[in-house]
C-alpha cells in the first residue's frame, strides 16, 4: 500500500509540473516576431542560422526557448556564444520570453 501511495505522489508531482511549464507556455507570436527582429543578426530572419556555429530556432520546441532565455538571462547557461545571448535576454521581460518563443515555435 505505502508504495502504490509513493507512486501515485511521483506520478501527481510529474504532472504538476508538466502543467506548470504547459501554464507558461502560449506567447503572443505577433508579439514575438516584433520582438525577435534583433535575432535575425545571428538567427537569420525566418530563424534558420546565418552563421553555422549558431543555432537554428525555426520549429524548436517552445517550452526549451523559454527555458534557455531564462537561463541565459540568469546567468545559468554560459560558455560559446553565452555572453551575447546573455546580454540579450537580459532586455527581456518574461512575457517578451514567452512571446519569442511562440514566436520561433511557430515557424516551420
Amino acid at each position: 500500500m505505502k508504495k502504490l501511495n509513493k507512486a501515485a505522489l511521483l506520478l501527481a508531482g510529474v504532472v504538476a509540473m508538466g502543467a506548470s511549464v504547459a501554464a507558461n507556455a502560449g506567447g503572443d507570436v505577433a508579439a514575438g516576431k516584433a520582438k525577435a527582429a534583433v535575432c535575425a543578426g545571428c538567427h537569420g530572419p525566418a530563424g534558420v542560422a546565418v552563421i553555422p556555429t549558431y543555432p537554428n530556432l525555426a520549429g524548436q520546441n517552445e517550452a526549451y526557448l523559454v527555458s534557455a532565455l531564462k537561463a541565459y538571462k540568469n546567468k545559468e547557461r554560459n560558455g560559446g556564444q553565452a555572453m551575447i545571448m546573455q546580454g540579450q535576454a537580459a532586455a527581456l521581460n518574461d512575457a517578451d520570453i514567452a512571446n519569442v518563443a511562440a514566436y520561433f515555435s511557430s515557424l516551420k
